[in-house]
């Protein structure tokens, strides 16, 4: 790919990364690291493999409970209580922003949008609603790989290569933003774009019924008796809303774990995919971020085991780029996944809610990396931020303390509060 020689100057005159093979054009690119993270990788007993595949499975049910749980608090909430709790949301602005900060205190994207699914999918929030709130955590969830470059700080070099590698991720996020939110204000294409998509294909064969899923009703059912039965004591507003947290903390803790489990079973193998990938074809990187981000259910873990590469100088930000793109695709189907669980009258807005997010990045890639037009512009704010916080540190601690935290909030208390 063209722009893969952007780092090209600084990286020739550091050694440490020509040291360890790099042929970032030959068919045997990479094979250095791709040894040194199967060398790295710890080697699990099988029975360990094996309890942690049954974790992960364990998981995945305690999501869907989850889902669940937060529906039936919804519905316990009735229609105005649970419109009123959202009602702080309703401009785009503030939605957009508690989106944003919303994923960047929990530090996970998937949660925060999985929420706003299952409260669309509930009747709580209505479709125009969460659209700005799933933009937002698009957003919010690049914060983490920005401050895993952070342990490169003591070179100012590999410092300079880590953060323009991890912020590449932010500054097409941002960009993304800039282009379709605007566009999703006036025109509302997400809006319609889902709409109809859900619509063509919601109970047909193509797309199952989440109405017709009876057996996860009736497999998160104890879970789900057992949550409302112990909050059913209180009154008939905080029992409710305490399903609600509830529902939201185990969502939260079973994203979480799921994605620390996988990472502990598959991260050897996801980087070795990865590296291997990223030398050869810019659209198989992107694939190959978006089926690691699908396995491992973290976006994070994707972008955060090539930070170091990148810092040793073996990638470019230009190399790591395409990969965070998909990365950006792939986490979007936990959330579609997840939407699947609802039942009930509002199950399929809860999906279309869903959708977005996919159309939302697809849209996104296209606009941003398929045409060339704008596909250097995140490179370039990246490269940049890099350079100047590499000479100055304190402007990376203004740029993620601004722009993640005192914005968002700033517009939640001045738009939403006051």
């Amino acid at each position: 790919m063209a722009e893969a020689t952007s780092d090209s100057g600084p990286d020739n005159s550091h050694k440490k990364g020509d040291v360890s093979g790099r042929t970032l054009s030959g068919g045997s690119a990479l094979t250095a690291p791709a040894t040194e993270s199967g060398a790295g990788a710890i080697q699990l007993p099988v029975w360990t493999k094996a309890l942690g595949w049954c974790g992960v499975a364990g998981l995945i049910y305690l999501l869907i409970c989850a889902v669940s749980i937060i529906s039936r608090g919804f519905a316990g909430l009735g229609s105005d209580a649970a419109h009123t709790m959202f009602a702080f949301a309703a401009h785009p602005w503030v939605g957009l922003s508690v989106g944003v900060l919303g994923t960047v205190l929990i530090q996970s994207s998937t949660t925060t949008t999985a929420i706003a699914v299952t409260a669309v999918g509930s009747g709580a929030l209505p479709i125009q609603g969460a659209i700005p709130i799933i933009l937002g955590a698009n957003v919010g969830t690049t914060v983490t790989t920005s401050l895993v470059a952070l342990t490169f700080i003591g070179d100012r070099t590999e410092f300079r290569r880590a953060l323009g590698a991890s912020t590449v991720h932010d500054f097409y996020n941002w960009l993304a933003l800039l282009i379709f939110f605007p566009i999703e204000l006036i025109w509302h294409p997400l809006k319609h774009i889902s709409g109809t998509l859900t619509n063509a294909l919601y109970g047909t064969d193509w797309l199952p019924n989440p109405a017709h899923f009876n057996f996860i009703r009736a497999a998160t059912g104890p879970v789900e008796h057992g949550v409302i039965h112990a909050t059913s004591h209180v009154s008939s507003t905080l029992g409710p809303l305490f399903t609600i947290v509830i529902g939201a903390a185990l969502i939260l803790v079973a994203v979480r774990y799921l994605g620390k489990l996988l990472k502990l079973l598959m991260v050897g193998r996801a980087r070795d995919i990865l590296i291997k990938a990223v030398g050869r074809n810019a659209y198989l990187a992107m694939a190959s971020g978006m089926g690691v981000t699908v396995v491992t259910q973290s976006s994070t873990i994707t972008t955060s085991v090539l930070v170091p590469f990148a810092g040793a100088g073996i990638l470019t930000p230009a190399q790591v780029y395409p990969v965070v793109i998909g990365s950006n695709l792939g986490t979007t189907f936990t959330v579609v996944f997840a939407a699947f669980a609802g039942v009930g009258q509002d199950a399929k807005i809860g999906l279309q809610a869903a959708f977005v997010h996919l159309i939302y990045n697809l849209f996104a890639i296209v606009v941003i990396y398929v045409l060339p037009l704008l596909r250097p512009v995140p490179l370039f704010c990246a490269e940049n931020l890099a350079r100047i916080a590499s000479e100055r540190r304190w402007v990376l601690a203004v740029y993620l303390g601004t722009v993640f935290i005192a914005l968002p909030a700033l517009v939640i208390v001045l738009v939403g509060v006051l």
